[in-house]
């Protein structure tokens, strides 16, 4: 007996394209999130996206083909991932995985996924604290 693949059960290829494509979508009007995409033209994130969410979920392994092994903190290293863009990039999803309309079983591990992944991905606090309350053991005689 041959198991399905998630990639397979939730649809295949054009289940990621279309889950890309609306996340980015959603990217493109974001005042906030925009910034964090430097091209002009979101269209080769839109495919990093669809690549590695094909290879996470069973599908082709074109994303380690092309970029080797995904690192997704390293990759995200150099942008300023808070809760707060966290929060933007959940949502955007949160629209993306919507339209693809799944049954809730097909929908519950994608999105435990995605949610899951957003907060391993934050790497700063959404606000540097005040120089003052870093050493709040220190006394002015300090």
């Amino acid at each position: 007996m041959t198991e399905t693949s998630y990639y397979d059960a939730v649809g295949g290829h054009e289940t990621f394209v279309q889950l890309a494509r609306v996340f980015y979508e959603q990217v493109a009007e974001d005042p906030e999130m925009r910034p964090m995409y430097p091209d002009a033209d979101l269209a080769e994130a839109e495919v990093r996206l669809r690549m590695f969410l094909e290879q996470y979920w069973g599908g082709p392994t074109t994303y380690h083909e092309q970029r080797g092994h995904p690192r997704l903190r390293m990759r995200h290293a150099p942008f300023d991932v808070t809760p707060r863009m966290r929060d933007h990039w959940v949502a955007h999803m949160r629209v993306a995985v919507d339209s693809l309309q799944l049954s809730p079983e097909l929908e519950e591990p994608l999105w435990d996924y995605l949610t899951r992944a957003a907060t391993f991905m934050i790497n700063r606090p959404d606000e540097e604290p005040p120089a003052h309350r870093q050493n709040l053991f220190l006394t002015d005689s300090d």
